[in-house]
């Protein structure tokens, strides 16, 4: 087990245990956060640990162009329900990232570091999120690390049938004209496998992302 220091440096992500765990303690300074993503490493953890860092094998991600859009969705989507906004809200989108609760999960591991930590991330231009608004009600939405050609996804919330779907929908439209190579979904879910994301082998996440 790898243990970090005030060193700014991380291990080589083949380095990572079969679970995927590579190392342990550091902070979470927007300097170290982002040094992280840049190579495919990212911090999960709960209240009850130290700072843990993973670099999963194989890796969820979804290819933009490939964004599964079902039928209900599409109607949804024609019928105006909801419309979207991009940095409007971040810190209300982060609070209900970390509250809203969560089918097979309990609690949450978005801590208040955490917070503290995306929140200078998102000052400083690097994290993202996009609301999804019913009338004027903020019924769901989504935040992630922007890299420029690859957008990591953290975490996302809905409060409204649909509506975190229509946030990743969106999401993956507009970084599919920016010609984003891919976003990271880190871990696999179904819910996002039936949208379209699938397992790579980090090797080629790895390529992707360098």
């Amino acid at each position: 087990m790898y243990f970090l220091t005030d060193e700014l440096v991380f291990p080589p992500v083949e380095n990572a245990n079969v679970e995927g765990l590579l190392a342990v303690g550091g902070d979470l300074s927007p300097e170290r956060l982002l040094l992280a993503y840049q190579n495919g490493i990212f911090p999960w953890f709960d209240n009850d640990s130290i700072i843990l860092w993973w670099s999963p094998d194989p890796r969820m991600v979804l290819f933009p162009n490939e964004i599964k859009v079902s039928k209900s969705m599409k109607k949804v989507i024609r019928n105006k329900q909801f419309r979207l906004t991009k940095n409007t809200c971040f810190e209300k989108v982060l609070e209900y990232c970390s509250s809203v609760p969560r089918e097979g999960q309990d609690g949450t591991w978005i801590t208040e570091a955490m917070k503290t930590a995306y929140i200078k991330l998102h000052k400083n231009g690097i994290a993202q999120s996009y609301e999804v608004w019913e009338e004027d009600k903020l019924v769901g939405g989504l935040y992630g690390v922007d890299l420029s050609h690859v957008f990591c996804g953290e975490s996302m919330f809905s409060l409204a049938s649909n509506a975190s779907k229509f946030a990743f929908i969106k999401l993956a439209e507009e970084l599919s004209l920016n010609e984003y190579k891919v976003i990271d979904c880190q871990l696999h879910t179904d819910h996002l496998a039936s949208m379209g994301a699938k397992e790579i082998a980090r090797k080629d996440f790895m390529a992707i992302l360098k």
